[in-house]
């Protein structure tokens, strides 16, 4: 898949077409024998393919990336190449049927990794055209819940990951993360990282998918690498890669954590629930500790039935 084209995919909103939702005539009839289509996988890709559905008035049986098509034994799959103008086509002509939010959430269902989700996608933007309106809130479909359903986890997703993100310092000054999101989630942070840290150089690798955010004090760009070119962990470069002083950082921040901490309020079922397991191996917080927690001993003593007794005055000063 073409990262990069994810990447540029969440401006094309942006596009200049007025965003006023106007009812249209519905799509062509799809008269011919369905068919199965192929395409390189990326998001323009897939808008390629809605726009070559039309224009055979040939029904999807299925919608699969070239690299993972499934023929049947006497029909070859309709390979479509990616065409931008026929895919912005398709990208714009979208809000004649529904709004920009609604259309946005395509997207985020493209990016959920779902098996079916092209069809999915087909299905959606069918039954709105063949509508002429917009129908985000048409629940009793099966298409439109999922859709709002895929999206709600996306969010979900993209907020745990702008907050439990932790970098660490390298030696050539480049803070890098790593992280393992459920979905797709990276061109959906990388607005929110370019803005927040805008002032020093960045990499968040997704180790499930193999590539990552670099952001280089003037853009935000995407980087691959070769799934075995990446160490399983991102302690495993400590001691090569990162500067001589984040291993205080990350006492220091363990530290803060520790204090911060209230035992006698300790709820693990809603942590876990709020920061689930599957995300502790990235947080420095959550490692092991290299030397022992000890409470700040700072609180005042208090006399039975009396007020508190300033700070000193317990050891007879």
């Amino acid at each position: 898949m073409s990262r990069s084209s994810l990447l540029r995919s969440q401006h094309v909103p942006s596009s200049g077409v007025d965003t006023t939702l106007r009812t249209r005539r519905g799509a062509p009839q799809l008269v011919n024998s369905p068919l199965d289509y192929a395409y390189d996988g990326t998001f323009e890709g897939l808008l390629t393919v809605l726009f070559t559905v039309y224009e055979r008035k040939a029904a999807p049986n299925s919608i699969q990336p070239i690299g993972a098509v499934q023929g049947g034994l006497f029909a070859q799959p309709v390979e479509v190449e990616t065409d931008e103008a026929a895919a912005n086509r398709v990208w714009k002509g979208l809000l004649q049927y529904m709004d920009a939010e609604a259309r946005t959430r395509l997207f985020h269902t493209f990016l959920s990794e779902q098996p079916d989700r092209e069809l999915v996608i087909f299905r959606y933007a069918d039954l709105a055209m063949r509508a002429g309106r917009d129908i985000s809130e048409h629940y009793a479909d099966d298409n439109v819940r999922r859709v709002q359903r895929l999206a709600q986890q996306m969010y979900r997703e993209k907020h745990r990951m702008e907050a439990f993100v932790r970098f660490e310092k390298t030696q050539d000054g480049l803070f890098h993360a790593s992280i393992e999101p459920d979905f797709d989630v990276l061109p959906l942070i990388a607005a929110h990282f370019t803005k927040r840290y805008a002032d020093q150089r960045w990499l968040i690798y997704d180790r499930r998918r193999h590539y990552g955010l670099y952001y280089d004090l003037h853009r935000t760009d995407i980087v691959q690498f070769d799934a075995g070119t990446m160490p399983q962990r991102s302690t495993a470069v400590s001691a090569t890669v990162l500067d001589e002083r984040e291993p205080l950082y990350k006492l220091l921040w363990q530290a803060y954590f520790d204090h911060v901490n209230i035992p006698e309020r300790k709820n693990l079922k809603l942590h876990r629930r709020h920061m689930p397991l599957r995300y502790w191996k990235y947080l420095s917080e959550k490692q092991p500790r290299e030397q022992r927690f000890e409470p700040i001993r700072n609180k005042r003593p208090v006399q039975p039935g009396g007020p508190a007794l300033e700070a000193g005055a317990a050891d007879g000063e």
